[in-house]
């Protein structure tokens, strides 16, 4: 993407948000983040994520991350937008990766920056000197599970920053997509956070979502949402019901560990987990497995095991 005009006008559907697989070592697996990438693309996935919250992004430097950056750009091109995560605790590091990201045509994705006590006008006053800086534009991640939950007044004073061009909600308390969904819809991109319970939000009016557990379950998030997406809110309600024991896994042992183990089982790239996450010991992969084949076993999935 070359502007922010670009970037709101791709900005929207389904979004993979892309785990980064390590090795054993902890080294990067460059070629098997390619391959993760290529089969959402060819699935028909409308854009991707890199570096987030899930693509364990607090476990890398900020020289990793640029390189993860290049890497992602070089094999994307300008197929699919590409949301960079640029966030971080240090705003010197923000403003680099923010920069970068928008210099290589992706969107950064930019969160408030977390440390203590940290108040509103600072958060405002903190993504009015970000925004600038991409040629791309900014997108507000509103991410509750790093410390800082923006409310819908936030929000809204964000919206007013020339250069962003969306909000990641990642608060789903209905009341907060209620209130985003009808006095930020049309101005600005919305997406759900969350593939874990997007059917109200999309129903509410958002753009798009953003998935991690596409990584192991592409085809039926996909359907989920293409169903959804449609028009079809009966088939995207019994779609999503399909693989809740899998979601109720996810939640019980957390992403993207879950993600990669499951994603291994399918011969998919996957790999490890960095510290201080720990990969899953045998007797969870177990039950992972077991849901696997329960999803393979219905035709409605598109599930398939190696």
């Amino acid at each position: 993407m070359k502007d922010i005009s670009e970037s709101q006008a791709r900005l929207k559907g389904i979004f993979n948000i892309t785990v980064t697989p390590f090795t054993a070592g902890g080294e990067f697996d460059f070629a098997g983040l390619s391959r993760n990438i290529e089969r959402v693309i060819g699935l028909g996935y409308d854009g991707i994520l890199i570096g987030g919250t899930y693509g364990e992004f607090p476990a890398m430097t900020a020289d990793e991350r640029a390189t993860l950056f290049r890497h992602v750009m070089e094999v994307v091109g300008d197929r699919v937008p590409v949301m960079l995560c640029s966030a971080g605790s240090d705003a010197r590091v923000v403003r680099d990766l923010t920069q970068l990201a928008g210099n290589l045509g992706g969107l950064p994705m930019v969160t408030p920056p977390f440390v203590s006590e940290v108040t509103d006008a600072q958060i405002i006053s903190f993504f009015k000197q970000i925004a600038p800086l991409s040629r791309t534009g900014i997108l507000v991640y509103n991410a509750p599970g790093i410390g800082i939950t923006l409310p819908p007044v936030v929000l809204e004073q964000l919206a007013d920053i020339n250069g962003v061009v969306g909000i990641k909600q990642g608060d789903l308390n209905p009341t907060a997509i209620d209130q985003i969904a009808s006095r930020l819809g049309g101005r600005l991109r919305l997406f759900c956070a969350s593939d874990l319970a997007f059917l109200g939000p999309m129903m509410c009016g958002f753009d798009g979502i953003s998935t991690t557990n596409s990584g192991a379950l592409p085809e039926i998030i996909l359907a989920t949402y293409r169903a959804l997406e449609s028009g079809d809110a009966s088939t995207a309600r019994e779609l999503h019901r399909l693989w809740y024991p899998y979601r109720a896994l996810a939640r019980r042992f957390g992403q993207p560990q879950l993600v990669k183990a499951a994603m291994n089982l399918r011969g998919f790239d996957g790999h490890h987990v960095r510290a201080p996450l720990s990969d899953l010991q045998a007797d969870v992969i177990g039950l992972v497995e077991q849901e696997l084949r329960r999803l393979a076993a219905d035709p409605r999935s598109g599930v398939t095991l190696k």
